[in-house]
C-alpha cells in the first residue's frame, strides 16, 4: 500500500542541512509519538534553531558534554533534555554529524490521540494548550530522557517520527527573537511560527534567574533554551 503524499516519512537527507534551513521548513509537518497506549500526532506550529558551538544560546556553545553528546551525532535524531529539575524539552538534530545544531520544537497542534494527550495534561483548559510550548509539547507525547538519541528516520514503528504533513507557505511562516535567550544570542531571529496559529505560545524575553528566588517566567527556557 503506497503511503498518502502528506503521510510519506521524511528522510535523513531532510535534516542533514543547515539549522536555519530546517527549522522553518518542519513547521506543518506531522509529529508521530507511538506510545504502547496508541500514537500521538502533532502538527508543528513553532520552532526555534540553535546553531551548535557557532550560537551562544545553544547548549553545546562551549563543546561537547554527556548531556549533549545526542547532538554531534549524525542528523535525524532526537535531543532530549531536562530543565529546572521539572520539564523536558524535544530537539531534532540536524546538519552535519558533528556540528551539533539542532531544531527545538516549541508548539504544535494535537492532531490524533487527543485523549492521550489529555491524560498526560490534565491542567489543559482547551486542546490548543495540549502542546503550546515546549514543556507542554514533551508532556503531551510522553517524551522524557529514555527517548534522548532516538533515531526519528527509523521508520514508521519507532518512538518518534516526522511525516511529510501540509508544510506552511513560506508567505505564513514569520520568525523573531527566541523565547528567553539571553546574552549574545538574545537578538538572533530564530524562532519560527505559522502566522496566526492559535497553538503558538506566546513570546517572552530572558528573564536572569534571581538568587534563592529561582527566574520569573516561563521556566522552559532559558539563556540556553534549546539545543
Amino acid at each position: 500500500m503506497i503511503a498518502a503524499p502528506d503521510r510519506m516519512p521524511i528522510t535523513r537527507d531532510f535534516f542533514a542541512r543547515p539549522v536555519l534551513e530546517v527549522a522553518p521548513e518542519l513547521l506543518g509537518r506531522t509529529l508521530v509519538r507511538t506510545t504502547p497506549d496508541g500514537p500521538i500526532e502533532v502538527r508543528i506550529t513553532e520552532v526555534e534553531a540553535y546553531a551548535g558551538e557557532a550560537d551562544p544560546g545553544s547548549h553545546a556553545y562551549r563543546g561537547r558534554t554527556e548531556r549533549n553528546a545526542s547532538m554531534f551525532g549524525p542528523p535525524g535524531h532526537a535531543y532530549v533534555y531536562f530543565i529546572y529539575g521539572m520539564w523536558f524539552s524535544l530537539n531534532l538534530v540536524c546538519g552535519e554529524e558533528g556540528t551539533a545544531s539542532g531544531v527545538l520544537l516549541r508548539a504544535g497542534e494535537v492532531i490524533k490521540g487527543q485523549e492521550l494527550a489529555r491524560e498526560r495534561r490534565p491542567k489543559a483548559r482547551k486542546d490548543r494548550e495540549l502542546a503550546q510550548g515546549p514543556a507542554r509539547l514533551a508532556t503531551a507525547l510522553s517524551v522524557d530522557r529514555s527517548l534522548n538519541g532516538t533515531d526519528i528516520c527509523a521508520g514508521p514503528a519507532a518512538p518518534l517520527s516526522v511525516l511529510t504533513g501540509h508544510p506552511v507557505h513560506p508567505d505564513h511562516i514569520r520568525n523573531g527573537p527566541r523565547t528567553g535567550v539571553g546574552g549574545a544570542g538574545a537578538t538572533h531571529p530564530w524562532r519560527f511560527w505559522a502566522d496566526g496559529d492559535p497553538t503558538v505560545s506566546p513570546y517572552r524575553p530572558h528573564v536572569p534567574r534571581h538568587r534563592g528566588g529561582g527566574r520569573r517566567g516561563e521556566g522552559t527556557t532559558g539563556r540556553q533554551a534549546g539545543a
